[in-house]
């Protein structure tokens, strides 16, 4: 048994070492630079106010021009190229979400972005001289799915000092992606690499899925193997004749496993929560009654607005707000403004003319909406967050949830539904930010806090996050180095003694 175990580790490590090691090295790369994506911060930054007087068309004229196809599950006025437009958003069971841009000058539909279009909107979202790069489906920097209902996508460089890629939606004329020169630089040795982004596109699309998680499958084998086998082969009471208590005395085998016995829970864990990241043969899915829908109360609808768009402009106006960004949303059937502003200013307003602007929301009316969200369970706890917890927290921007706006407070709801459900309501904007079921918690531990340790106290106390990430993934590095040049003396031995009978002269008669 002892003998198959370590022809195991071996041949896989032959096999897997070189992966091993370009997981560990780029992981420390996303560490500070991560995939490229526009944050809502930047997409905000870049767009002058909303003025209350250009604020166009009536609602009822844009939705008939966004045409059929059922209600939109949301509805935003923002600046495309500085004029003011209209973005629907529709989502279906069986497909992706579908964009439809309602021109608000005279609320004609988008209907075609051309290059022109695509430069003049690159230009009003950074400054500077834009070169076109031509038209893309999906290229090494655009793999997100977020952008599968806004592609084709116009590609134009930016002549600023970071050489910025801005990608420009063919579908509503918004850019939707910002690369700088750093980004596209680092993340050839980053994400594009660690999340095996070579095999995304072409033949292996079908494929990226099922490689990913098998390889990492066969990473988690290799190093439960090789941390079975140091530990079996370290003399924890009396040492070997040598003195040692490795039997190892070559130098690159010696290192290998005194590493491995360091570094290989690291390597376990690392690996495996890899794998858990793309939710293996849906292990974390759950059924639950969960139902957003009559939180809302309703389809979004223009004749829930009562209050017209240029009100509600001057009413956040005259309340501080420099609205750049105003979203629509029903909340228990009525219509709602929220306006978006600089600096993650917001502001709520219901759609009465008698209403007025609100940072946010009441959490006892939250509550009693929430309550609809899972039906036939109950709520057993409510709370006002007012700080964060190992669910619900912040992370750096750069990172792969770090577009994801937390804002505190929030209210989680808890239900005494069979899976567990929990959900957050942000009282900023009235959203229900997901749910949060018994799989999703689960999901939590073993692929995010294994893979980056993002408990909220660690990462609060950077630069110890830091030190703690890079000794981790230095250990993993040093094991997979090791393998691979251990691997590679082997292969070269057992190729050399092939090839020795072919070489050797006959004797003669």
């Amino acid at each position: 048994m002892k003998r198959y175990l370590y022809l195991a580790h071996r041949w896989l490590g032959i096999g897997l070492c070189l992966f091993m090691a370009m997981w560990f090295f780029s992981g420390v790369v996303m560490m500070y630079v991560g995939y490229p994506k526009l944050l809502p911060s930047e997409r905000l930054a870049a767009l002058p106010p909303l003025d209350a007087a250009a604020s166009g068309v009536d609602l009822s004229r844009a939705f008939a021009a966004a045409g059929e196809g059922g209600a939109p599950q949301s509805v935003r006025l923002t600046r495309i190229a500085g004029a003011p437009t209209f973005i629907f958003e529709r989502r279906a069971k069986d497909s992706g979400p579908q964009f439809t841009a309602v021109r608000a000058s005279d609320g004609a539909r988008v209907t075609r972005v051309s290059e022109e279009n695509a430069i003049a909107a690159a230009r009003a979202f950074l400054d500077g001289e834009a070169s076109y790069d031509g038209v893309i489906v999906e290229d090494q920097w655009t793999h997100s799915k977020g952008l599968d209902g806004l592609r084709p996508l116009h590609r134009v460089f930016m002549s600023d000092v970071d050489s910025t890629l801005l990608y420009v939606s063919s579908v509503t004329g918004e850019v939707v992606r910002d690369a700088t020169r750093t980004e596209r630089l680092w993340n050839w040795a980053g994400a594009w690499i660690h999340w095996l982004y070579p095999f995304r596109g072409g033949w292996f699309e079908a494929y990226w899925h099922d490689i990913v998680v098998y390889s990492s499958l066969i990473g988690t084998v290799l190093a439960v193997t090789g941390l079975v086998v140091g530990v079996m082969r370290w003399r924890f009471r009396a040492p070997y004749k040598t003195g040692a208590r490795t039997p190892y005395r070559e130098g690159m085998m010696k290192w290998h496993h005194i590493v491995g016995l360091i570094g290989g829970a690291t390597a376990v864990t690392f690996v495996f929560s890899g794998m858990m990241s793309v939710n293996p043969w849906k292990i974390f899915e759950t059924k639950s009654a969960f139902d957003a829908k009559p939180y809302y109360g309703g389809a979004l609808a223009p004749e829930r607005f009562r209050l017209s768009i240029a009100q509600a402009l001057t009413k956040f106006a005259d309340d501080g707000l420099a609205t750049r960004e105003l979203e629509l949303r029903v909340i228990d059937g009525a219509g709602y403004y929220v306006g978006f502003g600089a600096g993650g200013a917001t502001r709520i307003l219901r759609a009465e003319a008698d209403a007025a602007p609100a940072f946010t929301l009441p959490f006892d009316e939250l509550k009693r909406l929430g309550a609809r969200l899972v039906p036939s369970a109950k709520i057993t706890a409510a709370t006002v967050m007012e700080t964060y917890d190992f669910y619900y927290f912040a992370r750096a921007p750069h990172t792969m949830h770090g577009d994801v706006d937390k804002r505190l407070p929030v209210l989680r709801l808890e239900f005494d539904d069979a899976a567990g459900t929990w959900a957050h309501i942000d009282p900023h904007t009235g959203a229900v930010l997901g749910k949060l079921d018994s799989g999703r918690r689960t999901s939590r531990w073993l692929f995010a806090f294994l893979h980056s340790w993002d408990a909220p106290a660690l990462l609060a106390a950077r630069p110890l996050w830091d030190a703690l990430m890079l000794a981790l993934n230095g250990a993993g590095f040093a094991l997979s180095v090791t393998g691979i040049v251990i691997g590679w003396r082997r292969l070269k031995r057992k190729l050399g003694e092939r090839r020795a009978p072919a070489l050797a002269v006959p004797r003669r008669a």
